[in-house]
C-alpha cells in the first residue's frame, strides 16, 4: 500500500529565499569591505594572468568553436578572446584558480571565494558592452565589487557551519550557488526568477572531490571553479527565460538534496548575510600553495634562514615534526609519490622541503623539473604531522581563524632547532598592515608578466584608486587588460 504524497507545490525553501533576499535588498555600505574587495580584485585577476604563463591552463582557453565571433562578447583579460559570457566565466575562473594563488575562506568547508569573479566580471562586462552598443548606461566597478562582496558571503556563510567535503561533494558547488544569485541579479531577474535560478544551481549534479584527494588528484581541481561560475551564469540565463524553479529543491522528502546528498541534515548558519566574509577573506599572498600549508612554508622559510647560519645541510635532519590542525591532516597530509603539479599543491611535505631546501616557493618549483630533485622526496619521508587539539579550535573560532603551523627539526646528532610556529599568515585580516603592500607587489609582478610599461602604468594608476575604480566603466576598465 503506497503512502500519500502531497502535489501541492510548496513555498520555495528559506535557504533560497534569504539568498535571494539579501542579493536583491541588502546594502553594501562597509567601506572596508569594497576597499577589500578592490585588493581582492587585482590580486586574483594577477593570479590568472600569471596562469597564462601555463600552456596547461592556456590550452582550455578561448571559445567552444575556434574561430567564434561574439559581438560586444565579454573580453578575458591578459588574452585576445571575446566570447560569450557563459564561455567568458569559464575561461575567467579556469585562469584565476590554476596556480592555487587566489584568495581563501576556511571553516567547516574550505573554498576560494574569488572564484565566483569569472562569472561576476564576465556577466558585468558583457552587460556593459551592450548597453553602450544601445545607448544606455553601463555597469560601474563598483558594481562588480559589490557583486564580489555578496558571492563571498554567500559562499563564506553557507561554508561556516557546513561541511561538503565530509559528504564527498566539492567546495566549488558554493561557487557555483553564490554565482547563480549574484549574477541573477546583475541581468535583472525578478525575485521569483531568482529563486528559481538558485532552486536549479542546487538541482546541479554536483562535483566529487576525487580529483583533489589521492589516488586521483589531478588537474580538474584547476579549473573546476571555471566550471561552476560558467553553469552559473548559463543557469541564469536559463531563468531569465522563464523556466521553471524548485521550491522544496532542498527539503523535499528522499528526492531533496539534504536527503540524497547532505545525510538528511539541514543547513546550520552561524550569521546573517552581510559583509563579514570579504572583511575577513584570506590572501595568498607569499606562497600559491593549498591555504593549510601557507604558514608551514613561511615557518620554513626561517628554518631556512637558520639552518644557513649554523652551517647545517638538509642531509644533517633526521627528523621534521609538522604541529597542525585537523583540516590540513585531512587534505594536504601526503605520504608516498606525487603525481603532477595539482597533486603537489596539494601535500604539505612537499610545501615544507622546497622552501627548506631551495628558500622560496613558486609556481614553478610545482614541475617536473624540480620535483624530481631526490633531496625533497627524501625530506619529505622524515616528517611527521601530529594535530594539536588547541590548533584545530582556533581554526573554527570565528574571532581567530587562526590556520597555525609549526615545524621542529631534529637533526641526527640528536640536537633540534627551537620550534618555529606561525599562527597567521600573511594574508590574513590580523597582519593587513604587513600584507597588503606586499599584494600591491604581488599585482605588478603579474601585470609585468602579460603587459608593456605602459600598460602596466595605466592598469595600476586606476585599479589602486578607489573611487575612480568604483565610477569606471566595467568594460573600459577590462579594455585595459586586452593584449
Amino acid at each position: 500500500m503506497s503512502s500519500h504524497i502531497s502535489n501541492v507545490r510548496p513555498e520555495p525553501d528559506q535557504v533560497l529565499v534569504d539568498i535571494v533576499d539579501y542579493v536583491l535588498g541588502f546594502s553594501i555600505d562597509s567601506e572596508l569591505a569594497l576597499e577589500t574587495a578592490r585588493n581582492c580584485l587585482i590580486d586574483t585577476l594577477g593570479c590568472g594572468l600569471e596562469a597564462l604563463s601555463y600552456p596547461a591552463c592556456t590550452k582550455l582557453m578561448g571559445p567552444i568553436v575556434p574561430g567564434t565571433i561574439v559581438p560586444h562578447g565579454a573580453k578575458v583579460p591578459g588574452t585576445q578572446f571575446q566570447l560569450d559570457p557563459v564561455q567568458a566565466a569559464f575561461n575567467i575562473g579556469a585562469m584565476i584558480r590554476w596556480l592555487d594563488f587566489n584568495d581563501t575562506w576556511l571553516a567547516a568547508e574550505w573554498g576560494h571565494p574569488s572564484d565566483n569573479l569569472g562569472g561576476i566580471l564576465a556577466t558585468a562586462d558583457w552587460l556593459s558592452r551592450n548597453a553602450v552598443a544601445a545607448g544606455r548606461t553601463p555597469l560601474t566597478m563598483k558594481d562588480v565589487l559589490v557583486g564580489m562582496i555578496k558571492a563571498h558571503e554567500i559562499q563564506g556563510c553557507i561554508a561556516l557551519e557546513n561541511s561538503f567535503n565530509k559528504v564527498g561533494l566539492d567546495h566549488v558547488l558554493l561557487v557555483k550557488l553564490a554565482s547563480t544569485a549574484v549574477v541573477g541579479q546583475m541581468i535583472g531577474l525578478t525575485r521569483d526568477e531568482l529563486i528559481n535560478a538558485v532552486s536549479l544551481a542546487f538541482v546541479d549534479g554536483h562535483a566529487l572531490r576525487t580529483y583533489r584527494h589521492a589516488p586521483n588528484t589531478g588537474s580538474r581541481k584547476s579549473w573546476a571553479a571555471g566550471d561552476a561560475t560558467s553553469r552559473a551564469v548559463r543557469l541564469a540565463l536559463i531563468a531569465k527565460t522563464g523556466e521553471m524553479g524548485y521550491p522544496s529543491v532542498l527539503t523535499a522528502k528522499t528526492w531533496g538534496f539534504y536527503d540524497v546528498l547532505f545525510k538528511g541534515q539541514p543547513f546550520r548558519f552561524q550569521r546573517p548575510y552581510g559583509s563579514y566574509v570579504m572583511e575577513n577573506i584570506l590572501f595568498k599572498i607569499s606562497f600559491p600553495a593549498e591555504f593549510h600549508a601557507q604558514t608551514a612554508a613561511e615557518a620554513a622559510m626561517t628554518l631556512h634562514a637558520q639552518l644557513a647560519a649554523k652551517g647545517r645541510k638538509i642531509d644533517d635532519i633526521r627528523t621534521i615534526t609538522i604541529r597542525t590542525h585537523e583540516a590540513a591532516i585531512r587534505i594536504i597530509d601526503k605520504q608516498g609519490p606525487l603525481a603532477n603539479p595539482a597533486d603537489r599543491d596539494h601535500c604539505i611535505q612537499y610545501m615544507i622541503a622546497v622552501p627548506l631546501i631551495f628558500g622560496r616557493l613558486t609556481a614553478a618549483d610545482y614541475e617536473d623539473d624540480i620535483a624530481t630533485d631526490p633531496r625533497i622526496d627524501a625530506l619529505r619521508a622524515k616528517m611527521t604531522c601530529v594535530e594539536d587539539p588547541q590548533f584545530t579550535k582556533d581554526y573554527h573560532d570565528p574571532d581567530r581563524r587562526s590556520i597555525a603551523n609549526a615545524l621542529t627539526v631534529e637533526f641526527n646528532d640528536g640536537s633540534t632547532l627551537g620550534e618555529v610556529a606561525v599562527e597567521y599568515p600573511i594574508g590574513h585580516r590580523r597582519r593587513r598592515d604587513e600584507g597588503i603592500p606586499l599584494l600591491v607587489e604581488k599585482f605588478r609582478t603579474n601585470l609585468a608578466r602579460r603587459f608593456p610599461a605602459k600598460q602596466q602604468a595605466a592598469i595600476l594608476d586606476v585599479s589602486l584608486d578607489q573611487t575612480r575604480l568604483e565610477a569606471m566603466p566595467v568594460h573600459e576598465y577590462v579594455d585595459l587588460y586586452v593584449i
